[in-house]
């Protein structure tokens, strides 16, 4: 497994076009990330992580326009991209009747638009990615296994596990070891907070107000 620095990013980016699986960094923890739209790519990633085909994968968009292309977008769910996106918000989203679906992330989808190294990542690449954390999944995983977050843990993970991931981009540690937060955004109804993670409840609720809307105490 090659150790690449975020200056390297091009090479990252070679990687994933040549369908292998690579790990990024984000504020939470290591991601194991592959080309959405890559069959082989994403089934490298259930393998890697032993989890269920039936638990779908992320979906990682590079702005707000893209999932305007993908999904019919409801009015909550636009508000919630303008004011929390670039960031650690997932949105479930239903595809547009139209758009190709991507089997690995499922219906609907759980769509991020990630900041810092992974959002240069997906920007650089220029297609939506498929990414999941670098630990093995429940129901495979023990009690001691963690969430990656340093190099050196996607290496030990690497090596536990033969997991076949060709690089990871060394960004140092990762300091908040939470998920991401979840708002599902179905069509026709209100959006639904279904996990908070890293983007508290309250920015969730601020980003849901209108401008000129009530104040919240």
């Amino acid at each position: 497994m090659d150790v690449l620095t975020p200056d390297q990013l091009p090479a990252a980016a070679r990687l994933l076009a040549a369908g292998q699986v690579i790990a990024v960094p984000t504020p939470r923890w290591y991601m194991l990330c592959a080309r959405a739209a890559d069959p082989g790519a994403t089934d490298a990633v259930f393998r890697a992580k032993q989890r269920p085909t039936d638990k779908p994968l992320l979906l990682l968009l590079d702005s707000a326009a893209t999932a305007e292309d993908l999904f019919n977008l409801s009015g909550d769910a636009r508000l919630l991209a303008d004011g929390l996106w670039p960031g650690d918000l997932a949105l479930r989203l239903p595809w547009k009747p139209d758009a190709k679906t991507i089997g690995a992330v499922g219906s609907p989808a759980l769509a991020g638009c990630p900041d810092g190294i992974l959002g240069s990542l997906v920007a650089l690449v220029g297609e939506p990615l498929a990414a999941a954390v670098c630990s093995i999944s429940t129901p495979a995983a023990s009690e001691k296994d963690h969430p990656a977050l340093t190099a050196a843990q996607v290496s030990a993970f690497e090596r536990t596990t033969g997991a076949g991931i060709a690089a990871v981009v060394d960004g140092g540690i990762c300091p908040h070891g939470r998920h991401m937060t979840i708002v599902d955004c179905p069509m026709g109804a209100p959006a639904l907070l279904e996990r908070e993670g890293t983007v508290h409840a309250r920015a969730v609720e601020a980003a849901l107000t209108p401008p000129g809307g009530p104040h919240v105490g």
